[in-house]
């Protein structure tokens, strides 16, 4: 198999996107995407990290744990975690951001892209108390947004209960990062 290196030869193997699959992209929230964002309990942020990789973090709450601002703009507040904090320090060095938000149980998706900026003053903080004051809030200017067909989580059977998989074939967490910190030599992976 040769590799695609020009948009050319990509092209080539595909057929040309339906005009509603180019029309569907805007460039503000309406109404159906500030109902999807209200209900939405679950988001993957993606960011680059400064050398340019791109990096996905998810993100999760109760149904309104992003907030819309205005036709613009949505906001969640950082709920703290393992205090890497590799997406907010890529917003810092690179403010560009995208968003896939899911609903359980509805195959669309809803993806943003934006720009994304970190704040700390009391009244947007104070939107986003629940038990405690968070940190921070983050910010996002929605440049593009569009809902994404729901070929692939139909494709995963993601919502299926009869899909989901046994963990028993993987161990814990804290058992998985006390293994790969402790292999000090790395071996690679053959076959």
């Amino acid at each position: 198999m040769s590799q695609i290196t020009s948009l050319e030869q990509l092209n080539e193997l595909y057929d040309k996107p339906h005009p509603l699959a180019l029309d569907k992209e805007i460039n503000q929230l309406e109404q159906h995407a500030i109902r999807f964002i209200e209900h939405s309990p679950f988001a993957l942020i993606s960011t680059t990290d400064p050398r340019g990789f791109a990096d996905i973090s998810p993100r999760g709450g109760n149904p309104d744990f992003i907030k819309v601002l205005d036709n613009n703009t949505i906001a969640f507040a950082d709920a703290g975690g393992n205090n890497r904090l590799d997406s907010l320090k890529n917003i810092i060095a690179n403010a560009e951001i995208g968003v896939l938000l899911m609903i359980p149980g509805i195959g669309e998706v809803l993806r943003l892209k934006g720009t994304a900026t970190l704040h700390t003053d009391n009244a947007l903080l104070e939107q986003f108390t629940d038990n405690k004051t968070p940190k921070l809030v983050v910010k996002i200017h929605v440049n593009t947004l569009y809902f994404h067909c729901p070929r692939a989580i139909a494709l995963a059977k993601i919502w299926h209960q009869d899909s989901h998989i046994d963990r028993a074939f993987l161990p814990s967490l804290l058992r998985i990062i006390q293994d790969q910190s402790n292999d000090t030599q790395t071996q690679p992976i053959t076959g």
